[in-house]
């Protein structure tokens, strides 16, 4: 026996299918955002960049009512920093927080971070130079290379270590230091009578361990999460090299977000900068305490000494990067001294 179905009872069902599609849509987050921005990086999810990036996420998605996404991806899962930083060029990726130390061929000017002491000790004192006219122009340098840059971000400094000691400024020299391939650093060390190599990151432990270099220099979380002070001795906390972050969007991407939308992202970059340090310096602490108790000789420079190797190392140091970044170089560097004048007095 055949049944029919009337017409009313068909509007019915069509009625009770849309709804329950509708419920399900809403329930597995099936309307996408008005804007999905993909974010890589280099660090695990448990260091500090990736901490903070997600927050920052979740900031702008609660501001946006959703209508912006961040999708994070960590460790490199799209690629090295130089395929990123392209990436984020050519527009196949919208955003990428990078390491400064990674860019210099992509943009010379940003290798004045890479001078020796560059940053003040006080936290305030260096926020305060990353976020003024200092940083913005250094920002602005990106403009010509196709980027958009947010604003720097902290990530630690980097501090020295040996197989020999480092007791005085005096024992540096003669030393082998391995290097990033970096004129600028390279003046750091000899302006010390210290000798430096450029080796990849990759073959340092082996290189100190078997002798080809003396010394390094790296972030405590980096020196304890390679596991260096297995095959050194020696660590002097130095604080001197600035490790910074730089936040570079697609232009195209940036440009296309109504600009109510772009201050929420850029304010959310800057809010959690006071948390961004506090967790560095909480994993910095971890890893100084993991050294020590490894044996390794640990000391800090004084203030006494922090000016006498900032008077020994910045001078040659800000040569070699004028030589490199040219005229573009020498405007960013007697900015920057007047800027560090004024956050210093």
């Amino acid at each position: 026996m055949t049944h029919t179905i009337g017409k009313p009872a068909i509007r019915k069902l069509a009625a009770t299918a849309v709804l329950a599609v509708a419920g399900v849509a809403l329930s597995s987050g099936a309307f996408a955002a008005d804007f999905t921005a993909k974010i890589g990086h280099l660090e695990s999810t448990q260091q500090s960049r990736h901490v903070h990036l997600e927050k920052v996420a979740a900031l702008v998605a609660e501001r946006t009512g959703g209508a912006v996404e961040f999708q994070i991806f960590p460790q490199g899962q799209l690629g090295g920093q130089r395929e990123m930083t392209e990436g984020v060029q050519l527009g196949s990726l919208e955003a990428t927080v990078a390491p400064a130390a990674f860019l210099g061929g992509f943009n010379p000017a940003i290798s004045i971070l890479d001078i020796p002491f560059l940053l003040p000790e006080d936290d305030d004192k260096a926020q305060a130079l990353r976020s003024g006219a200092f940083g913005q122009a250094l920002c602005d340098s990106f403009d010509s290379r196709g980027v958009e840059c947010l604003m720097l971000w902290p990530n630690g400094k980097k501090n020295f270590t040996s197989n020999k000691p480092l007791a005085s400024m005096e024992d540096f020299s003669g030393q082998k230091f391995r290097v990033m391939d970096s004129n600028i650093l390279i003046e750091q060390f000899k302006a010390v009578g210290a000798s430096a190599i450029a080796l990849p990151f990759g073959e340092l432990y082996t290189s100190l361990q078997t002798g080809v270099v003396d010394a390094q220099e790296n972030p405590l979380d980096t020196i304890r999460a390679m596991k260096f002070y297995e095959v050194q001795k020696h660590l002097v906390v130095s604080n001197h090299g600035a490790m910074e972050d730089v936040i570079l969007f697609n232009p195209t991407f940036w440009s296309s977000l109504p600009e109510e939308h772009r201050t929420v992202i850029t304010e959310a970059f800057a809010e959690v900068i006071p948390d961004l340090i506090a967790h560095k310096k909480a994993a910095v602490a971890a890893s100084l305490e993991e050294i020590k108790a490894a044996g390794v000789d640990v000391r800090e420079l004084s203030a006494e000494e922090k000016v006498a190797f900032r008077e020994a190392m910045y001078p040659p140091a800000r040569d070699a990067y004028v030589q490199g970044a040219a005229e573009e170089g020498l405007q960013l560097v007697l900015l920057y001294e007047q800027e560090y004048a004024a956050a210093t007095k």
